[in-house]
């Protein structure tokens, strides 16, 4: 077993974990908020967050070299009679990795096949801090009189270890390239039947989730 995979179980054995309920909520923020009035026929609303990787079993791993990812999910509901209609929805990643040698945590935005640095922070709450700042979302506006309201969820994921053999494999190097940036790193971390990053957090993925009020530009 190798020196980087004993600590990473002594990590998950030892570092006690924070849940989703109430304590982790009072101090983690996730946020959708709508343009003027003017503008809610024209633009898409801005998400923001506050303390997503505020926690110190998340930053053991990423210094350690275990990559995390945060997923944000953006919908458009239209307000019905019976059931709402979901009529619009856009998905990107955040990655957020550790560079030991520069003794940085780098954070890349992937959207489709796009992905770009957002930025290297010399502590990992500032790369918190850049990644929960004000952004558009980009997803399509509702039409006009259309009433409305968005949904935003963002799924925290660091790498499992319910296969050992594939995590043996990438500690080893044979899956470096595509996590150091050789590749899409989005690409890289979805692709094939056993991804890497599903589910290790207290035994899941940690959810964040927001919504808008109900409007009608």
């Amino acid at each position: 077993m190798s020196s980087r995979l004993r600590t990473l179980l002594a990590i998950l054995t030892i570092a006690p974990i924070v849940g989703t309920g109430a304590g982790a909520q009072q101090r983690t923020r996730v946020e959708l908020t709508l343009p003027p009035a003017p503008l809610t026929a024209v633009e898409g609303p801005r998400v923001s967050s506050d303390r997503l990787l505020a926690d110190a079993r998340v930053h053991d791993l990423l210094i350690n070299g275990f990559p995390a990812r945060l997923r944000y999910t953006v919908e458009r509901w239209a307000v019905k009679r019976w059931f709402d209609d979901l009529r619009a929805s856009i998905e990107w990643d955040v990655i957020v990795r550790h560079d030991p040698l520069r003794n940085v945590f780098r954070v890349i935005r992937v959207r489709g096949d796009e992905a770009v640095v957002v930025g290297s922070y010399a502590t990992l709450t500032g790369a918190d801090s850049a990644l929960g700042a004000p952004a558009r979302t980009g997803i399509t506006p509702p039409h006009r009189g259309e009433r409305s309201y968005y949904v935003l969820r963002v799924d925290v994921e660091m790498l499992s270890v319910n296969d050992l053999d594939e995590l043996e494999r990438w500690l080893r190097g044979e899956l470096r390239p595509a996590v150091r940036g050789d590749r899409n790193p989005g690409t890289a971390l979805e692709r094939g039947a056993r991804t890497l990053l599903v589910r290790v957090l207290g035994g899941e993925r940690r959810r964040y989730a927001a919504r808008t009020g109900k409007f009608a530009p």
